[in-house]
């Protein structure tokens, strides 16, 4: 299944050490399989807010993406990242094709009650 890496970038210090993030980050993607969707975008906020702006990166599958982050090509530039801006940073599971909201509404409903 897809896998997503979102990252909500709250503060990014653009300098020096960012650049060479952005030079470098192609490159670790690649042996995953891994590539941008979504890639510094300001939100449209229509409900709460959103300070920063957004990064999507789309991966074959959670594994891809979980060796892609550990990598030692990625690990050698994420103190390029990290030190000079501020981020959640999550993997998600798409959803398969033909998904409808109300196949979590059955999940939902086979909970057991609290």
């Amino acid at each position: 299944m897809t896998t997503y890496a979102i990252a909500h970038m709250r503060r990014t210090d653009v300098g020096a050490p960012i650049f060479e993030y952005l030079e470098r980050i192609d490159a670790t993607l690649a042996p995953f399989q891994g590539r941008f969707l979504v890639h510094g975008a300001e939100p449209d906020v229509m409900e709460g807010s959103w300070p920063g702006h957004v990064v999507v990166l789309e991966f074959p599958d959670r594994e891809r993406a979980r060796a892609w982050y550990a990598s030692p090509a990625y690990q050698a530039i994420l103190p390029l990242r990290t030190n000079n801006s501020e981020a959640d940073i999550m993997f998600v599971d798409g959803v398969p094709d033909g998904y409808r909201a109300s196949d979590m509404l059955r999940k939902l409903k086979n909970l057991p009650r609290r």
